[in-house]
């Protein structure tokens, strides 16, 4: 009996803390359906779209966004959940709010590369990001990065420098936008249901029930 297929795209930013929350939590509810068969495709998006590609000093970033003490809130609120999920946040002073466009130009290439692991990918961006403090808007790190998941240095590095494919990166987030996606982790299963959030494992679990009992 072939098991029933659900695919997620993950749209996703990959400076966003929430989207790190919500991807654990999602792992959690896919071990709760080992019967099913599940498809999980990275897609972008900018929550700052219009940060410098230098980047800028990540908490004077939370400061101008939240003020001091929508910082702290903000903090507190991702330290208690981090600690359910097993994530240790990094917050150290000189890390950086990076422009997420090359990372998200670089999951593109992993998704368009069989031989690639988007997953992997995925989960060492966000964890460079969120984790060990690194500049995910930096060439070289992004570069690190491919090369440990089997992509070709030196062709990376090339094409980041030359901008290549950001156009289309930036366009497909235009297209989620236009789609009413406003804010992220924003999940999509079978291109049916939406859902935005960082939603508990159950919630997740309910609508895989939903989903394969439609098309199962």
């Amino acid at each position: 009996m072939t098991s029933t297929s659900i695919s997620i795209a993950v749209v996703s930013d990959f400076a966003c803390p929430w989207c790190l929350v919500g991807l654990h939590r999602l792992r959690k509810a896919i071990e709760l359906r080992p019967s099913l068969n599940f498809r999980l495709s990275w897609q972008p998006f900018q929550l700052n779209p219009d940060m410098p590609r230098e980047g800028q000093n990540r908490r004077e970033y939370y400061r101008n966004k939240f003020g001091d003490e929508g910082t702290r809130a903000h903090h507190e609120a991702l330290k208690e959940a981090g600690l359910e999920e097993g994530i240790i946040f990094c917050d150290t002073p000189d890390a950086i709010a990076p422009n997420t466009l090359s990372a998200h130009v670089l999951m593109l290439w992993a998704a368009n590369d069989e031989s690639v692991n988007s997953n992997a990918l995925a989960e060492k961006l966000f964890n460079a990001h969120h984790i060990e403090c690194e500049n995910i808007g930096d060439f070289d790190v992004l570069t690190r990065i491919a090369e440990e998941v089997g992509m070709n240095r030196t062709l990376v590095s090339s094409k980041l420098a030359s901008g290549d494919d950001e156009a289309e990166v930036t366009e497909q987030i235009c297209r989620y936008i236009s789609g009413g996606v406003s804010g992220v982790p924003f999940f999509i299963f079978n291109d049916k249901y939406g859902i935005s959030g960082a939603q508990p494992p159950d919630t997740l679990v309910s609508i895989f029930d939903q989903v394969s009992s439609e098309d199962g």
